[in-house]
């Protein structure tokens, strides 16, 4: 009875929210729709369990146990945080202690340590039954200096001329691919070709691709792209410095790593009162092609970053989600930051992911920005204008099909108050992280208050003022209750007397 009781008062109230959070664009899923999180394979999770002679989890230069059926184990959680894609690190035979996949011998097989072809199917099966893509990192540069390939085809390549850094120390033993020698560039076609047909695979990382000769790079995804017109091509970078304009000449790729937004990333939003208008200044034209990222395997931890500055988890992950998750662009999430991971620099910042110190109230924060994004299509496709920029805060909105969403950031460590007129007064803005409704005032004006470090997300709905509908229903609720009880007291009074 109770339940029952407790039904009638909640359903109301279920299908109201349901309803602002409608919305009739569209639907069609993109890469832009897509939130990928970046999983180093080895520093993951551990499935098997198996002992092996090369795991040592005490050496961060070694393999410490992570594999493919540990990250299978762990997509039901993937999907709770709101991520819809996984991108592994290459998974192909590497040399010994190659945990990173960049020393790779032989690129027809998967490395041993991490699991069988089997398992990896498996995970791509699981994977789809949770409408999650697995996206491969791709290397096309390199191979390890041990492997088969070097001896038997000394002419297939060069020395590596990439000056590596301490997180890049894997290029002391690599030489690089002559991707204008025609037998390479047919011996790379054919392995894009193997892994796309062996496995059920939904895109490729192409790592280093800014080292990579731009003929080769179109030969190449122009193939994959025959192959598959719905395959993901995401570009990655290795040099800070390097020109990378004929990456996004090449159409066929979806999305390139924005080197120069990582650095003013982590220069604005790890501190309070820094401009978030430093972002869209530095950024230019924002184009839904750029990969958006904080941190990854050579970069600090953005956690550890912020953390130096004295600033709280759960209010700056927000800001950054913020702008990651509802700018246009493809955001790429590095595997810990929702627990969250720290780490000063390599090789702490590939410690296996210790998901006994997660955050509940940081990982809800992924959950929630993710589900926004999910619902409103113009939040990953539409058009963007910047509203309001006033030196820590900004407002921007993204309209698709005539519909707007508002987003709200302040990253200053003081409330804010601004006032836009662009939105009919007859409507209301209704808050979807803090459920705040703002109606205009006598002057048609919206007055949006944002507390120190916030964000917030607001959509236009018709100006509902009290919902007398509902509380006409629950009042009903409340008359039959009440009735119920007096007719079963009436009932109860009677039998007594008939005894």
């Amino acid at each position: 009875m109770k339940r029952f009781i407790a039904l009638l008062f909640i359903i109301p109230l279920l299908l109201y929210n349901f309803s602002s959070f409608t919305s009739s664009a569209e639907e069609s899923t993109s890469l832009t729709d897509e939130i990928i999180y970046d999983i180093l394979i080895d520093r993951f999770n551990n499935g098997s369990q198996a002992p092996s002679d090369q795991v040592d989890v005490d050496d961060p230069l070694s393999y410490n146990g992570g594999d493919v059926k540990g990250i299978t184990m762990k997509l039901d959680s993937l999907v709770e945080h709101g991520f819809t894609a996984i991108s592994l690190s290459p998974i192909m035979d590497n040399a010994p202690k190659g945990y990173h996949g960049y020393w790779i011998e032989d690129f027809y097989k998967i490395e041993e340590e991490f699991g069988t072809i089997e398992d990896l199917n498996e995970l791509i099966e699981e994977a789809h039954k949770r409408d999650i893509k697995v996206i491969l990192e791709f290397v096309t540069n390199y191979a390890a200096t041990s492997s088969p390939l070097v001896a038997d085809h000394q002419e297939w390549f060069t020395d590596n001329k990439v000056e590596p850094i301490e997180a890049t120390k894997w290029l002391d033993n690599v030489v690089a691919f002559d991707q204008s020698n025609p037998e390479v560039q047919d011996y790379l076609l054919d392995v894009a070709s193997y892994w796309m047909n062996e496995t059920d695979i939904d895109g490729f990382k192409l790592h280093a691709a800014d080292q990579s000769s731009p003929e080769f790079l179109e030969t190449l995804t122009t193939q994959i792209k025959k192959m598959n017109p719905n395959f993901y091509i995401l570009a990655t970078t290795l040099q800070e410095d390097e020109d990378i304009n004929h990456l996004y000449e090449n159409k066929n790729i979806d999305t390139i790593a924005d080197v120069t937004m990582y650095e003013a990333m982590n220069e604005v939003l790890i501190k309070p009162d820094e401009s978030i208008s430093k972002l869209f200044d530095i950024r230019g034209e924002a184009s839904n092609r750029d990969l958006l990222y904080v941190d990854n395997i050579n970069t600090p931890r953005f956690s550890n970053n912020f953390a130096e500055q004295g600033r709280n988890a759960i209010t700056t992950w927000k800001l950054a989600l913020g702008y990651l998750y509802f700018t246009p662009g493809v955001p790429i999430i590095y595997q810990g930051s929702e627990v969250p991971m720290y780490g000063p620099g390599y090789p702490e910042n590939q410690y296996i992911v210790d998901f006994t110190s997660a955050n509940p109230d940081l990982e809800k924060v992924f959950e929630q920005m993710s589900a926004v994004r999910e619902q409103f299509p113009a939040l990953t496709k539409g058009d963007m204008e910047q509203v309001v920029d006033e030196e820590g805060f900004t407002l921007f909105k993204r309209t698709l099909d005539n519909q707007s969403v508002y987003v709200a950031i302040n990253n200053d460590s003081h409330s804010r108050t601004v006032k836009i007129s662009d939105v009919d007064p007859n409507m209301q803005l209704k808050g979807l992280l803090q459920d705040d409704t703002i109606r205009a005032n006598e002057n048609g004006e919206f007055l949006i208050g944002m507390e120190r470090e916030s964000t917030e997300v607001f959509i236009i709905q018709p100006n509902t003022g009290f919902n007398w509908g509902l509380i006409a229903f629950i009042a009903g609720v409340f008359i039959v209750f009440i009735g119920s009880i007096i007719v079963l007291s009436v009932k109860q009074r009677r039998r007594q007397a008939a005894k």
